[in-house]
């Protein structure tokens, strides 16, 4: 792989963008979700037994064991840490200088201390991924806060692998997982007809997909299991258009899902992790920048590569229609396709391609050290070879033993597999795991709602028998209301709303703390379901009854001339949910009592002068939709960014033609000087010519003589 200095300043940007759109997501919602007076109030995760504050650290690793020493309660001790990572990150996308191992590894430790507390709302792939992501940050960054993302190191390439290895697990365990789980629309390739109108929070472009004909869905399907699947082996391939072209094809999958589903933060990481694929060759070529690196490649060994090239998609293309029985179809005017292999064939493809991906990883691995210990080697110097010997040592340690913990959550995939790894590494992983450094994969791994998509819908009255729905503002509920676009924030109470339709109310012991807290009217877990209070229909005295109820939503379809409908939903009732309480009701109050609910102490709250602070910040966000704040963040660094780039660009472009014209004095002296010296030159020669010839005019007379 070629130079990887500008994926790699590319790389730690995008981080920073993330790590700012998931502190801010995340602070906007903590009153409601983790307030003293919200759903899950985190002060109930933090047990104060008086135990040194380094043991409670090792128990439990979170910040908020400071909070008492600081004079703060743990809800602001929560609001506190993410508007101090929401600031480091907004400062490390601003200044190159501030991307750096110690900035972080800061913002790792805050988003690790949310989520130790964070429970249900917080317990999503992604969340353990943007973690995962954000340690190995601290492997990739500069070591030192002066030298900026622009410090160009000697085992650059070698934590950067670590990158590509996450992208690997991550895409590779997606894929096998929807065959490992049995899953009769994944092995039927009829998931994606059901996906766009039964997933969490769809947009509106997922109405018109969902419309697209069945074969094409199982098109989509097949092409989802060839990217996930079989692609990835190519990130690790010594050719590098082989790895390119793996990345457009990655890049592909994330944007479709970006436009028909609204996924958070985390498509968008999936991403930045594409850009471990790439070097700075490409990069230029994006840019249109011509490439200064030297050629040295052959004619023979350029076609051989493209020969190479050649067959291997058409392996994949020929290996796709084989196992897909991809065919063409006269009468629907289409392909035909069908899963043209057995479950048990697929499990003995899996315990055969296990062990030697984790091989692949190492010959891998060992090639980038190699490759970083002969930069080491040949640089200038005792003293600068010494410390570049001695970092790569470090670093290469580090690199080597995160990928080996990190075979433990993916050997999962394959019992046998896990099986065969040797105790150490499993301890070394156990030790660890607290940290979230790894972390195992597989999205979408079985597919729900295929008898329609199940919503729980909540109901208030005042007097029992007149009942209004209470809608919330992104999940699906009002039938004409359109699908939102939200990217890249998670309203995380409507993504639960959807996790606790899948089952009975039992398992969600969080919804009887909703219900409670609706009937209290608390407003921060209101403005949880509607920003604006004013749009909630019980904003102004609390409902005296709830009730919930279950029912089956789908796509509506297009009318029979082709017109557009007036609602983007249909729906029917299912069963009763939740029954009707009040407060006060046994019903409630056991259900309270039961899952610990009920508060046994009054909570404490903090007046210190950071306290009023932090609640002064608060009430200035009050109110703002927290996708358009991200928004407004992310357009204003990227704007600051630019123009800051083209000034720069600018400056060197004027620093250059100044340059050019100052040098065109010099250049017409040196030019002068070189003809003088090549007319004096010329006047010696014919001197020369001129003595030879009156010494052999002597020569002839003497002879004559």
């Amino acid at each position: 792989m070629g130079e990887i200095t500008l994926p790699r300043r590319m790389f730690l940007w995008c981080m920073a963008l993330i790590y700012l759109s998931a502190f801010v997501s995340l602070y906007l919602q903590i009153p409601g979700l983790y307030g003293n007076e919200g759903l899950l109030p985190a002060r109930r995760q933090l047990r104060y037994s008086g135990k040194p504050l380094m043991e409670q650290l090792l128990s439990s690793p979170t910040l908020l064991w400071l909070g008492p020493r600081l004079g703060l309660d743990t809800h602001t001790a929560m609001e506190l840490l993410c508007l101090i990572g929401a600031a480091l990150s907004l400062a490390a996308t601003l200044v190159e200088a501030l991307r750096g191992s110690v900035v972080f590894f800061c913002l790792w430790a805050l988003y690790l201390s949310m989520y130790q507390v964070g429970q249900v709302f917080l317990y999503f792939q992604w969340d353990n991924l943007l973690l995962e992501t954000g340690f190995l940050c601290i492997l990739v960054a500069p070591l030192s806060l002066i030298g900026g993302s622009r410090g160009v190191r000697e085992h650059d390439g070698m934590t950067f692998w670590l990158i590509r290895w996450l992208l690997f697990r991550l895409m590779f365990a997606s894929g096998v997982v929807k065959l490992t789980s049995r899953c009769p629309t994944w092995w039927g390739l009829t998931a994606l007809t059901y996906h766009y109108e039964t997933q969490c929070i769809p947009t509106p472009l997922a109405w018109f997909a969902h419309q697209l004909p069945v074969w094409w869905q199982k098109l989509s399907v097949v092409a989802t299991f060839v990217i996930e699947i079989a692609a990835p082996f190519l990130f690790f391939s010594p050719l590098r258009r082989l790895r390119i072209g793996s990345f457009y094809l990655q890049m592909l999958l994330q944007v479709l899902i970006i436009l028909s589903g609204n996924y958070n933060f985390f498509n968008l990481l999936t991403m930045i992790l594409c850009l471990s694929l790439l070097d700075d060759q490409h990069v230029h070529f994006w840019l249109r920048k011509a490439d200064r690196s030297p050629n040295s490649e052959s004619r023979v060994w350029s076609w051989l590569c493209y020969l190479v090239e050649l067959a291997v998609w058409s392996l994949m293309i020929f290996g796709s229609v084989l196992c897909f029985d991809l065919q063409l179809d006269q009468t629907k005017s289409g392909i035909s396709s069908r899963t043209a292999f057995t479950f048990h064939q697929f499990n003995q493809f899996l315990k055969t391609v296990t062990i030697p991906c984790i091989w692949i990883g190492v010959l891998s691995l060992t090639w980038e050290m190699v490759k970083a210990m002969f930069r080491c080697a040949c640089v200038c110097g005792f003293l600068k070879r010494f410390c570049g010997t001695l970092q790569w040592t470090v670093f290469a340690a580090a690199t080597a033993a995160m990928f080996t913990i990190s075979l433990v959550p993916f050997t999962y995939i394959e019992y046998d597999s896990n099986a065969r790894l040797w105790p150490g590494v499993r301890r070394a992983n156990e030790v660890v795991n607290r940290f979230q450094l790894v972390n195992s994969y597989g999205l979408f791994r079985r597919m729900t709602g295929v008898g329609g998509r199940p919503e729980v819908v909540i109901e208030g009255s005042n007097d029992g028998i007149t009942w209004t729905e209470i809608e919330f503002m992104y999940k699906p509920g009002n039938l004409s209301a359109p699908p939102p676009v939200l990217t890249p924030h998670q309203p995380r109470l409507d993504w639960q709303m959807w996790f606790a339709a899948l089952g009975p109310h039992t398992q969600s012991p969080w919804f009887t703390s909703l219900v409670y807290r609706l009937l209290q009217g608390k407003q921060d877990v209101i403005e949880l379901i509607q920003t604006d209070v004013s749009q909630y229909p019980f904003h102004q005295q609390p409902p005296a009854y709830i009730r919930a109820h279950r029912y089956r939503y789908w796509f509506t379809r297009p009318q029979a001339d082709g017109s557009y409908p007036q609602r983007w939903w249909r729906r029917v009732y299912d069963e009763e949910f939740y029954p009707t309480v009040h407060l006060g009701n046994t019903v409630l109050e056991s259900m309270l009592s039961h899952y610990g609910l009920k508060d046994k102490a009054p909570p404490r709250t903090s007046n210190t002068a950071v306290a009023q602070v932090v609640r002064w910040l608060r009430s200035q966000v009050r109110g703002v939709p927290a996708h358009s704040l991200i928004w407004t963040l992310i357009g204003c660094s990227a704007t600051f960014c630019l123009i800051r780039g083209l000034l720069k660009r600018n400056a060197g472009t004027t620093l250059e033609h100044h340059t050019e014209k100052s040098d065109e004095p010099q250049a017409v002296e040196e030019e002068e000087e070189k003809k003088k010296k090549r007319e004096d030159s010329e006047d010696e020669l014919e001197e020369a010519e001129e003595d030879e010839q009156d010494s052999a005019c002597d020569d002839e007379e003497e002879d004559d003589e």
